[in-house]
């Protein structure tokens, strides 16, 4: 099914970027489908300061976003989607020359490419619109609108997915929403308000949107005495147990209801909000349920510490432990990563690593280069021995390359994911 999609947007013009950053995080765990991350402004330093704000909010929220910015050449396109974003929109009344506008059309597919269209200035009819599908533009955004007639004509008729851009003040969500060929609504009429519950009311009134339901119903848990079910608390990222918590039927259907992990305090009495006086939130991404009903595994995003001590997690009293060898691939990538970084910030005399750095960009470059030469030659050579070694090695060159540029796994791991 495909969901109609609450995308509230952010006016970054003029505002501090850890305010864009602190309203974006809360968007994504609160409840937004997307994000529309917008600054126009024409000069060169507040385009590159956007763009960086872009590139944080890109590390810390996991929705996609899409970003409005002034484009007058190829490299203002490219340099907005390499930030991760899944399309840029370009506003009709600051498209640029028709010369980068065409290289920018042929070398973007029309998914990575909008086009913003002030309805109250220049009204579109549905003829105008498919223009910029002919373009090659595979999306409008349509600010100032009424709902008339022939506003619903123009968009029924578009060949592209269309964006209704609104503060909701005069307009209905539920209304433009209902137009077929509208995909989703992008507002800062949420800032302040609950998104789920909107979103609840949308789905009563039929209109298809993403919220939490349970598939199956409580009455079919397996309860202990208490009426009672534990659950237990994953990082949703990394899979590290958090903590483990307790439910009555209250508190589950007030998690499915708000997406904020929520439990029943066994010493208290009474419901318990993760998070309601030290801001350490439990955002729930997914919830299952063990093979005999009487288990639940949350998935989440923590905030802060899960554990009341302050630590991470609540199970960091290590009570006995055998050696092994660690193997999986990202946990294995992760701390080599992290050992790197421990020897840039704290240099350690005698360290290769740390030689690197100390000999600069070139340096690492030039050994990166040499690895994947020596990769080339192994794979020719019919024992594979060789082969993984050359990779290990290219590897670790490529993580020295990464920390020398703030890169990590995370912006490595999310760009992958941006590519499917």
């Amino acid at each position: 099914m495909n969901h109609k999609k609450i995308i509230p947007f952010i006016n970054a013009e003029n505002e501090y970027p850890a305010n864009v950053i602190q309203l974006a995080n809360r968007y994504s765990c609160e409840g937004a489908d997307e994000l529309f991350l917008y600054n126009y402004t024409g000069d060169e330093a507040s385009r590159e300061e956007f763009l960086s704000t872009v590139r944080e909010i890109e590390k810390q929220i996991d929705i996609p976003f899409t970003v409005g910015i002034y484009v007058s050449r190829f490299e203002d396109a490219k340099k907005a989607l390499y930030t991760g974003a899944s399309s840029v929109v370009i506003r009709k009344a600051l498209l640029p020359e028709e010369k980068e506008l065409n290289e920018i059309l042929r070398r973007f597919d029309r998914d990575k490419l909008a086009v913003e269209v002030d309805m109250k200035a220049d009204f579109q009819n549905a003829e105008q619109l498919n223009a910029f599908y002919e373009q090659g533009f595979g999306t409008v955004v349509l600010k100032h609108i009424d709902t008339t007639k022939s506003f619903s004509d123009a968009i029924d008729q578009c060949k592209m997915t269309v964006l209704i851009r609104d503060g909701l003040i005069r307009n209905d969500l539920s209304e433009l929403l209902s137009y077929s060929n509208v995909y989703g609504v992008s507002t800062n009429y949420f800032e302040d308000k609950d998104i789920y519950k909107a979103k609840r009311a949308l789905k009563q009134n039929g209109i298809a949107v993403e919220v939490f339901e349970s598939l199956i119903d409580f009455a079919d848990f397996k309860l202990d005495a208490n009426g009672l079910i534990p659950a237990i608390v994953q990082d949703y990222r990394t899979g590290e147990v958090l903590m483990l918590g307790y439910m009555n039927e209250e508190s589950y259907a007030k998690t499915i209801e708000t997406g904020r992990m929520t439990y029943f305090s066994r010493s208290r009495q009474k419901l318990w909000l993760k998070g309601e006086t030290s801001g350490h939130f439990q955002y729930v991404k997914s919830l299952s349920l063990d093979c005999d009903n009487d288990t639940i595994l949350a998935k989440v995003r923590q905030i802060g510490a899960a554990c009341h001590t302050g630590n991470r997690s609540c199970f960091f009293k290590e009570l006995a432990k055998k050696e092994y060898i660690q193997t999986n691939p990202l946990t294995v990538l992760m701390e080599d990563y992290n050992v790197i970084m421990e020897r840039k910030n704290h240099p350690k005399e005698g360290s290769y690593t740390n030689y690197l750095f100390d000999k600069g960009i070139d340096k690492i470059l030039k050994k990166c280069g040499e690895e994947a030469t020596e990769i080339v030659i192994a794979a020719k050579n019919p024992d594979a021995e060789e082969l993984r070694y050359e990779i290990a090695d290219f590897l670790y060159h490529m993580m020295v390359l990464m920390a020398e540029c703030g890169l990590d796994w995370n912006d490595i791991t999310k760009e992958l994911v941006n590519r499917r």
